[in-house]
């Protein structure tokens, strides 16, 4: 399938896996750029892989406008929760999606979009996350984390709709 490349007034957003960096782009202009984290697991398209996907999406929905920053999110619900030292004791282990989410779709068909490598129905995220979690490798379970300060930018920045690049 052939991707048009974004327009030169097009504000767009590219994801550099092996560089673990978010650049919101209007053409071939970097507007701004973040430091994320990819997934442990690496890159790949598969269902259950918990690998961030490569290739074109789209933000399908933006989930959280105007929630407190550290606000939590489970099934792209807000909890009533606000992520806490105390709260993470409570629930070891717990995949925390916090302050805003951006959720992705697949725009190429056999790669990210449909059957076993659906974006969307992974629940792949452009999301925010504990202070505490490091970005100094890879961490998510496919999703791109962001600083919560960071992703009420981004999310104020763009629509549903914007484009999403991620490649290695």
């Amino acid at each position: 399938m052939n991707i048009e490349l974004p327009a030169k007034d097009e504000k767009w957003i590219d994801v550099a896996v092996s560089e673990q960096r978010l650049r919101l782009m209007q053409g071939e202009q970097e507007l701004v750029s973040y430091a994320v984290s990819t997934a442990k697991n690496g890159t790949g398209q598969q269902n259950g892989s918990e690998c961030t996907p490569l290739g074109w999406h789209r933000i399908r929905a933006r989930i959280g406008q105007g929630a407190d920053e550290n606000s939590v999110f489970v099934g792209r619900r807000f909890t009533g929760e606000i992520y806490s030292d105390k709260l993470a004791s409570q629930h070891p282990g717990r995949d925390w999606i916090l302050t805003r989410i951006l959720w992705l779709s697949g725009l190429e068909k056999g790669k990210n979009r449909g059957g076993e490598v659906d974006t969307m129905r992974r629940y792949i995220y452009i999301h925010g996350c504990p202070e505490s979690d490091s970005f100094a490798a890879p961490s998510s379970h496919g999703c791109i984390k962001m600083r919560n300060k960071d992703i009420i930018t981004l999310f104020d920045d763009i629509e549903a709709g914007t484009r999403v690049y991620i490649h290695i």
